[in-house]
């Protein structure tokens, strides 16, 4: 311990002053500790929008995350510019002897921390990076051989078996105030004074920040019981919604973990499978980082996808016809957001009913979802496509109105996004090309002019994708692979 010396805490997905893993190490060894968060100009000319919800929403967590460390005596140094480049400089003008910062395992962010780490070295300054967007990271869960999990269940039992009531216990903060360093006259910039535009964030009352994460917490406790019976159901306020809030970590997964485990009920427990999950698919990206622009099971980059572009157009905008993939595609659009069942649907439609390679709709989710994760998001996709690890089975393809009848069988939730069907009985809905002509006009949707008709028939598709993936397993079976 160096209680005589200065460290400089890095925050990025982790935007809350409790239960922080980098902060609390710093302030337990070291008599100064500043803190810094960069908006990243590497990251942000990236985007394809200058309107984007989740700058606007890191925007009012880092205003609210600066006014907390204020309260408590330190501040917020928020700086404009390359990360890799603004934080040793700024290490170096405060004359810290460390930085902190907690791990973040996206290939690029693992190089950008190497180039970080790399340029400190040479001004003698320490790089120190802790565990604290995960639970377990990818070296803690291993198989009995000591290499990676592939397959979701088995990593799941070894998961589970390594639980204690320890790896729950947060950081605390409180402890060790006196020791944040002010930011000087530090301020944070406008929105748009980083080149970005306030957005309907507001308007679809989106909680952001600590208190924001803190809420949607409490209020998901009240119905964490009853997650497995509701979770499925896109027109029930079955999910948590706290997906946006683990991203950009203004609520710590300790927290949600420990209090399922705890729990123990079965509503509990699936949640509690649904943060496991999360964990695999950092460990999946961790350990194969190719997967971002590969299948993670190589022979399938070989797939023949089609390029459709009337196809790919029509599934952008939610005009397939098929008014469950409508519907949640339209949500997206809207708001940024998209029920996990219909995440499933939606990406299984784009692959095997429309043909379309899956990096293409994973890269749509990218620039659309409020709570985009890479790791999620290509595990999420490469299940869907069957490319994965641990993948859906590619035989088996989502019939969209089998999807739509069981999990919105009064057809609210379309309705909610899809209004050219909005007099359109639970008897249709579904489907309702099957009505005739006069059901039509009584309903006021005229296929093929108020709604379109399907763009693909589901089981001729269905076929395609047989021969598609069938063509490969007959590649292997012929070359002895």
């Amino acid at each position: 311990m160096t209680f005589d010396s200065v460290a400089l805490v890095w925050f990025r997905r982790d935007l809350r002053s409790t239960d922080h893993a980098a902060l609390h190490a710093a302030l337990s060894a070291h008599g100064a500790v500043h803190c810094a968060f960069v908006f990243d100009t590497e990251i942000l000319d990236a985007l394809p929008s200058r309107s984007d919800r989740r700058v606007e929403f890191i925007w009012e967590s880092v205003r609210e995350l600066k006014a907390a460390l204020e309260v408590r005596g330190g501040g917020l140094h928020v700086l404009h510019g390359r990360a890799r480049a603004e934080i040793p400089r700024l290490a170096r003008e405060l004359g810290a002897t460390a930085v902190y910062a907690n791990r973040d395992y996206e290939p690029a962010a693992v190089a950008r921390d190497e180039h970080v780490a790399r340029d400190l070295e040479r001004a003698g300054i320490a790089w120190r990076a802790r565990k604290d967007q995960v639970i377990f990271e990818r070296e803690e869960v291993r198989t009995r051989a000591g290499g990676d999990f592939t397959v979701f269940t088995p990593y799941k039992r070894a998961w589970l078996a390594q639980l204690a009531p320890f790896r729950f216990e947060p950081y605390p903060i409180d402890k060790h105030t006196a020791r944040l360093a002010r930011a000087g006259s530090a301020s944070l910039p406008a929105l748009e004074a980083i080149g970005f535009a306030r957005t309907n964030l507001a308007e679809l009352a989106i909680a952001t920040g600590m208190t924001g994460g803190a809420r949607l917490f409490a209020q998901f406790k009240r119905r964490i019981d009853r997650y497995h019976e509701r979770r499925d159901y896109p027109a029930v306020k079955g999910p948590s919604h706290l997906s946006l809030h683990l991203r950009f970590g203004t609520v710590s997964v300790r927290q949600l973990a420990g209090y399922a485990w705890r729990r123990a009920s079965p509503g509990a427990q699936v949640w509690l499978t649904e943060i496991i999950w999360r964990d695999f698919y950092f460990m999946i990206l961790a350990s194969r980082p190719d997967v971002v622009a590969h299948a993670f099971r190589r022979e399938y980059d070989a797939l023949r996808f089609d390029d459709d572009q009337t196809l790919w157009r029509a599934w952008c905008a939610g005009l397939t016809g098929y008014p469950l993939v409508d519907a949640a595609m339209r949500q997206l659009e809207r708001t940024g957001y998209m029920h996990n069942r219909l995440r499933m649907v939606a990406a299984s439609f784009l692959v095997k009913d429309l043909g379309i390679d899956w990096r293409r709709g994973e890269r749509w989710f990218a620039a659309k979802l409020n709570d985009y994760d890479l790791a999620a998001n290509n595990g999420g996709w490469q299940w869907a496509a069957s490319t994965g690890c641990d993948p859906w089975p590619w035989f088996r393809v989502f019939n969209p109105v089998t999807q739509s009848l069981k999990f919105d069988p009064q057809g609210k939730f379309i309705r909610r996004y899809v209004t050219e069907l909005a007099r359109v009985p639970p008897r249709y809905v579904h489907a309702p090309w099957n009505m005739n002509i006069d059901q039509q006009r009584a309903h006021r949707c005229l296929i093929g002019k108020d709604y379109p008709a399907p763009i693909v028939d589901h089981a001729t598709a269905r076929r395609r994708t047989l021969e598609r993936f069938g063509a490969i397993k007959r590649d292997r079976s012929l070359s002895g692979r």
